[in-house]
Parts: C-alpha cells; structure tokens; sequence
C-alpha cells in the first residue's frame, strides 16, 4: 500500500484545526486514565495537603452534575474550539422554530464513535446554535462513569456536558419557564460499534427511557440526525457473530462502554492513525413532536409516542439524505 503524506506547506489554520482535534481525540481515550493516575501519585507521593481538600469538597460537591453542572462560557469559547469545529467542519441546521417557553429532548443519531457532532453544536460556542436557537441553553447528556473520576467531571461539567441519568435529565426538563434541551445519543455504546462508514443503523428500538422522561415533563422531543458522523472513522471488521463483536459486546456489558477498533488518518500522513477524516457533519434539528404532559405514563402511552418518534426520525432521514449524497435506496435500519 502507498503512503500518502501530508504536503508540507499546510496553512497555520489548518495545523491548528489538526492540533485542536488530536487533543480532543486523545482526551476521549485517555482522561480517566489520566485523571486517576494523577490522583495515585498524588497519594503515593503524599501530598496529601492536595487530594484532601478536593475530596473534602468533592464530598459535598457530588451532586451537582446531576443539578444543571457549572457551564463555563469562557471555557466554551476557547480559540481550540474553533479550530475543533472548522477541522471537518460541523455544520447546524433548522428545519422549525421551537417554542422556548417549552422544554426539549433533542435526540442525537447516530452515535458515531466520538459524537463529534454532538460535541462541536453544544458544547462548543463556536457552532450557529445561539443564532438558530437563541433562547436554549443545550445541556449533552453522556455515560454517568465519567462524572464518577475526579478532575475529568469538572471538566465535562466545564461544556456544559451532563450525566445521561434519570436525575440529571429531570433537572434539565423541570426548568418552569422552558427553555432548556437535554441533547443525548440514544444509541450509546452499542451503537458506536456500528459505526462504519455508509452505515446507518440505529440501536433505537428498546431505547424508550427518554420518552417516559419525555412524557413525565411534558418535554417534547425532536429527532436530530448528525449526516457525516459515521464517515470519521474506520473500524475493524466486526460484523455480527464474529469473535471481534462476540468479544465488544461482551466488555460492553461488563464495562458498560464499547470499545470500537477504529482508525482514520495520521498526523503527516493519510493512510492511518488515530485522527478523523476531514469530513463535514451536518447536524439536522428535525420538527418537534408535541408531548403532553403525563406524571405516570403507562406503557402503551410510552409505545405510542416512541413509535411516533421513530416515524418523525425516518422522515427526517429521507427529507434530507439527498442532500448530503446518500442514495436513494439507502434507509435507516432500527435495532
């Protein structure tokens, strides 16, 4: 195989857009590695006059993620962030107005590997989300383990990025006045192992949780479909029933997170590494469904409104595939 390196001319900007993204990378694989290693040598080396007082407050500070976090506007509008969201780049789009004096469950598809999408539209000041939707503040629900290591909660909680629990999404959705969307990946860790490029299968079918939520608040939900998420990445072949899946499904029940094979490009070459292809993410915000509020929804009120859901999702998918050059036989798979 020939190796295709970068030129070496590249522009300033796009050295920093490539710097921007590998930190991004390297901080999903390894902050809880991090984290916790710098809490051991802080206890081997004894500087206890550091780790004390921050499990001290640690203790009492426990709750707030799931409590609205501590959103930092100034951490969101980091130059790095810009650089972040111009690498591929990350687009948002409407398609209907939302009525800020009600809240939302945005619901992301699909997951990817990274939710790079995700990350860059709502965690990041640098994408057109306040010019689109200038009344919401959007709050990115993800996998409670993180929020449970020191240092890298604080971190998160920094974008504006919350734990995906019943408790911290009821915080979001009981906001009186509105206002407020709970961004999440419904298909999680499953579905990141799906994540191939031209796939588009979704792990959405006994993902109901977020519409009992939904009906409980009377939040109502808006399907968001994230074109170009699944194209990053490459991953290992790993298609149902091989030992490669058997194996990721097996760690993902025992860890409760997948751990995609995945690879794309290098620094200074093209071939393979660890970095994303530079392809553009176009987010589509689709028409929201209208809940009505119910305290204690039964289970044919949650089936209905799911189902209404998935046929809100799929009309988005094939209103706008086209447009992004996915072809027309091309459908969303529901699993």
């Amino acid at each position: 195989m020939k190796i295709e390196f970068a030129p070496l001319n590249i522009p300033l900007e796009r050295r920093l857009q490539t710097a921007a993204v590998l930190q991004w990378v390297l901080f999903f694989l390894l902050l809880l590695q991090v984290c916790v290693g710098i809490f051991v040598i802080l206890i081997i080396r004894n500087y206890w006059f550091l780790y004390i007082p921050y499990f001290t407050w640690l203790y009492f500070d426990w709750r707030t993620p799931e409590q609205g976090g501590r959103r930092s506007e100034w951490f969101r509008s980091w130059t790095v962030w810009k650089h972040f969201t111009n690498y591929f780049p990350i687009h948002l789009i409407k398609t209907s107005d939302l009525d800020p004096s009600h809240n939302y469950i945005f619901g992301y598809h699909p997951h990817g590997v990274f939710v790079a999408g995700a990350f860059g539209n709502f965690c990041t000041n640098y994408s057109n989300f306040k010019e689109l939707f200038p009344s919401f503040t959007a709050y990115l629900h993800v996998f409670s383990i993180w929020f449970r290591c020191p240092l890298s909660r604080e971190y998160l909680m920094c974008f504006g990025i919350l734990p995906a629990s019943k408790k911290s999404m009821s915080y979001v959705l009981s906001k009186e006045t509105g206002g407020n969307i709970s961004v999440i990946a419904l298909g999680g860790a499953e579905e990141a192992l799906d994540a191939h490029p031209g796939k588009y299968t979704l792990f959405i079918l006994q993902r109901k949780g977020f519409v009992k939520i939904a009906l409980t608040h009377g939040a109502y939900l808006v399907p968001v479909f994230s074109f170009g998420e699944n194209e990053l990445f490459k991953q290992i072949g790993n298609p149902e029933g091989s030992w490669l899946r058997s194996l990721q499904n097996r760690m993902q029940k025992i860890m409760r997170f997948s751990m995609p094979l995945f690879y794309a490009r290098g620094i200074f070459q093209y071939n393979f590494g660890i970095l994303p292809y530079r392809k553009p993410i176009h987010s589509v915000v689709g028409r929201p469904i209208p809940v009505h509020q119910t305290p204690n929804p039964t289970s044919e009120q949650i089936e209905e409104l799911h189902q209404t859901y998935l046929e809100e999702l799929r009309k988005l998918f094939e209103e706008h595939k086209g447009k992004y050059g996915i072809p027309e036989n091309e459908t969303l798979i529901f699993k």
